[in-house]
């Protein structure tokens, strides 16, 4: 696996500082020349051709303008804008409420056929009942100091449900048994997340999968992970939503999960350990 799962985001970083460094040598300009042009300090010239930082629009069309390559400060733009969606800060994307963030979840399944999740700290949100997801989502709006709006956010990730009745769509999905024991919200909120896992096991649409504690490890446990029609992955970490789109690190993501499915177990199995759970209640 990749030593970061923001390495993505890095590598595009670096392939852009290292075309805006051709369109300066093709320019045939010194990195102080440019930065003359630019009216900007040559410190800031040399922090973008290293990818230390990233580019704004308006830096971008002013390098663009200095080497007399108007012309490619349009794709140059895109680029950069792309880079900068890879890695998304969670209180950058919640900072007014995480509704916005469920629509665009809603959107994306939508127009995915297969989706594959590993699931290592919460149950997918296509499968939250209302209540798990209120306790959940509030925990995580109280975390992160963001404006609360569980309520209609609540609204926007349940609705994602529909996929598993409507459409052709397929959800593989695979919990680590410690979602099953992890107590989100009071008893009754964890029973019935429990209980609906049981409801929605037997649904064409849902393979679903736990890995037990007594599983003999050949992939370590990973943060959460959804992969997107073989195209994209997005990765969940503490402060970040990543989107992985190299296809060598979409390749090692792919291969991970299939070593974590051949962990995990399923049909009659899965729900003995998903009853297991719900008995250990109480």
């Amino acid at each position: 696996m990749s030593d970061s799962p923001s390495s993505s985001a890095r590598a595009a970083r670096e392939a852009l500082a290292v075309r805006l460094q051709h369109l300066r040598k093709d320019a045939g300009l010194t990195g102080r020349e440019l930065s003359v042009r630019c009216g900007w300090h040559p410190a800031k010239t040399t922090r973008l051709q290293k990818g230390e930082a990233a580019p704004t629009d308006a830096d971008i069309r002013a390098w663009c303008s200095a080497c007399g390559a108007d012309d490619q400060a349009a794709d140059l733009i895109a680029t950069a804008r792309a880079v900068d969606s890879m890695y998304l800060e969670w209180r950058r994307l919640h900072r007014n409420g995480m509704r916005k963030v469920q629509e665009d979840f809603y959107a994306l399944h939508e127009r995915t056929d297969v989706c594959r999740v590993y699931a290592s700290n919460a149950v997918p949100g296509f499968i939250q009942t209302p209540a798990y997801a209120t306790a959940l989502m509030q925990s995580i709006t109280d975390f992160q100091g963001t404006p609360n709006d569980v309520t209609e956010a609540v609204a926007a990730r349940v609705a994602r449900s529909r996929f598993l009745y409507q459409g052709n769509h397929r959800f593989v999905v695979l919990l680590e048994e410690w979602v099953l024991r992890a107590r989100i919200g009071d008893h009754e909120t964890m029973a019935g997340q429990l209980r609906h896992l049981l409801t929605v096991m037997p649904l064409p649409s849902l393979s679903l999968g736990v890995v037990p504690f007594a599983a003999r490890r050949v992939m370590w446990p990973l943060e959460a992970f959804y992969i997107y029609d073989d195209h994209r992955v997005l990765v969940e970490t503490l402060t970040a939503e990543v989107n992985v789109t190299q296809p060598r690190e979409l390749a090692d993501y792919r291969r991970a999960f299939k070593a974590l499915a051949d962990m995990a177990i399923h049909g009659a199995a899965a729900r003995t350990l998903i009853e297991s759970a719900l008995s250990a209640l109480g």
